[in-house]
């Protein structure tokens, strides 16, 4: 509901002051057709470029934010894309928080193909907020044929993926546990993390395996035990009762210089 608002607020916005704008020059797209790897699968990549003082969303894009949205119908010789996502950065704007990326993003695809061996054609609809002073949905439309004798790395593409966040083994986390509680208010959630101290300014986004739940923006902080603590909100978007799947419970961690992706919680 907040980021159908959001959406709205953004379509308005274009009878103000983006008509002084060349929406045109905001945003420009490509997909990188990258190579096959020996499983069969193929790596690419979506290849966005920002015009200076804009930026676009992540996954899970916070109250300010607009998630994207990927339409791969019309390819060809494709079963499936996976969309993977470089550490993003945190931005506040008017007291709001939005998590994304300034200028450009380079977005690794993995693609299985349906008959092993043979070229594909990746054809892709991406609807996306981007926003400066103002937000504008944008919606690209781009195509790229993926050889399958196509073996050269891009270094381009292998950057974004060396940028991906450390996973819980790389980042050596002991142990995650989060707690549910009730208050005046509704739904509680805090959550520890036994997680090596980096740099301060640590920030989470917390998600849910359901993506009717609205999580409110954390309050992060390191305990005397040195456990990072993360508390938050859940509430459904429709006002229904809902019960929360600790299993997909989803922690990442944002600091300066380092991220971290958590998957689930112990207890």
């Amino acid at each position: 509901m907040r980021h159908a608002a959001l959406t709205l607020l953004c379509i308005l916005a274009l009878g103000g002051s983006a008509q002084a704008q060349d929406v045109s020059k905001i945003l420009a797209a490509e997909l990188r057709p990258g190579w096959r790897q020996a499983d069969g699968s193929h790596v690419a990549a979506l290849h966005l470029t920002l015009a200076p003082g804009w930026k676009t969303y992540w996954r899970s894009p916070g109250d300010a934010g607009i998630p994207p949205e990927f339409n791969w119908q019309g390819s060809e010789n494709v079963a499936a894309v996976g969309v993977n996502w470089p550490a993003p950065k945190i931005f506040y704007q008017s007291g709001m928080r939005s998590v994304g990326y300034a200028q450009e993003l380079v977005l690794p695809l993995r693609i299985t193909g349906r008959t092993a061996g043979q070229d594909m054609q990746l054809h892709g609809v991406v609807d996306l907020g981007v926003c400066s002073d103002i937000c504008v949905p944008r919606r690209v439309e781009v195509t790229a044929s993926l050889p399958a004798d196509a073996t050269r790395r891009d270094p381009v593409i292998a950057g974004a993926l060396a940028d991906m966040p450390f996973s819980r083994t790389e980042a050596a986390v002991r142990s995650v546990r989060c707690t549910v509680g009730a208050d005046a208010r509704g739904m509680t959630l805090r959550t520890e993390i036994d997680l090596p101290i980096g740099a301060s300014g640590e920030e989470t986004v917390i998600e849910t395996a359901n993506p009717a739940i609205w999580v409110a923006e954390p309050r992060t902080y390191r305990a005397a035990n040195g456990h990072l603590v993360s508390e938050t909100r859940l509430a459904h978007m429709e006002g229904k009762a809902f019960a929360l799947d600790r299993s997909g419970v989803r922690i990442t961690v944002l600091g300066k210089g380092h991220a971290v992706d958590i998957k689930g919680c112990d207890r």
